[in-house]
């Protein structure tokens, strides 16, 4: 437990003090040790209006395909899932199948064939060309079907179709609540996905007004290592500790809706 403390607390805190420091204090001091002036104040301001404020954009950006991307995966993942666990019908065991082989096939490898069909119809260097394929996510749906077998009782739902409830009345009144902790894993899993993206849309998009902050701050990682280097490395790693508060901040805001069903149901009073 140790080692893996360290490993995850390490590099957050040299992101954090190389963040406090001036651009010449990252070259003449040591990684973890402080330089002569705390800068953290100076080096977020400089972030956020360097080049007009386009760093500001980029997390706009960002934010976007959070929450249209990871937003509406979270729901498809809960509507099909749902479905897949408490509903019959013809072909359920290939769709399981596909799921399954979905899950296998990394996101990587279906990167290029998706950039050359958005390219056809016309939606690269578009939101759309990160958004459209954030929507889907087959572990998502997978692992929504799993919990509602378990979570869901048949009875329950039988009863409210008695009661004169429709099927959607019925999820979003009375499923959604029982698969809670399974619906915010998925969002969880989907958030850290979308915010995290870099492959996709470095390949979709070529105007920086679209880019989300992964391409942007790599943009700005070049620029401070090419041929005609800027003295912006500060920028760069300012830039990286902003871009983790944000998710850092929603897993914690999240983790108490997790927790609050691991163990519903398993004391009898």
């Amino acid at each position: 437990m140790v080692l893996f403390l360290l490993y995850a607390l390490v590099p957050l805190g040299w992101l954090v003090i190389n963040a406090s420091k001036t651009q010449p204090d990252l070259f003449t001091t040591f990684g973890l040790g402080f330089g002569g002036h705390f800068a953290l104040w100076d080096n977020i301001v400089a972030t956020f209006t360097y080049r007009d404020g386009i760093f500001l954009r980029w997390l706009g950006n960002t934010l976007l395909y959070v929450v249209v991307g990871a937003g509406g995966a979270t729901l498809l993942a809960a509507l099909a899932g749902y479905g897949m666990a408490k509903f019959s019908f013809p072909g359920r065991r290939a769709f399981f199948a596909v799921v399954l082989g979905a899950i296998a096939v990394p996101g990587t490898a279906l990167a290029v064939p998706t950039f050359l069909l958005f390219s056809q119809i016309g939606l690269t260097n578009t939101p759309w060309a990160i958004i459209i394929p954030s929507l889907i996510s087959p572990f998502g749906l997978y692992l929504i079907w799993v919990y509602t077998l378990d979570s869901v009782p048949t009875e329950l739902l039988e009863a409210a179709r008695l009661d004169g409830a429709s099927e959607m009345r019925t999820f979003f009144t009375i499923s959604v609540k029982l698969l809670a902790p399974g619906i915010v894993t998925v969002a969880l899993f989907a958030i850290v996905a979308t915010w995290n993206n870099y492959f996709l849309p470095l390949i979709m998009l070529s105007d920086p007004n679209w880019y989300p902050l992964t391409v942007g701050l790599n943009q700005w990682s070049s620029q401070a290592s090419g041929v005609s280097a800027e003295p912006i490395y500060n920028l760069v790693i300012t830039g990286s500790l902003i871009t983790i508060v944000p998710i850092v901040a929603i897993f914690l805001f999240l983790q108490r809706f997790w927790q609050s069903g691991l163990s519903a149901g398993s004391v009898k009073q």
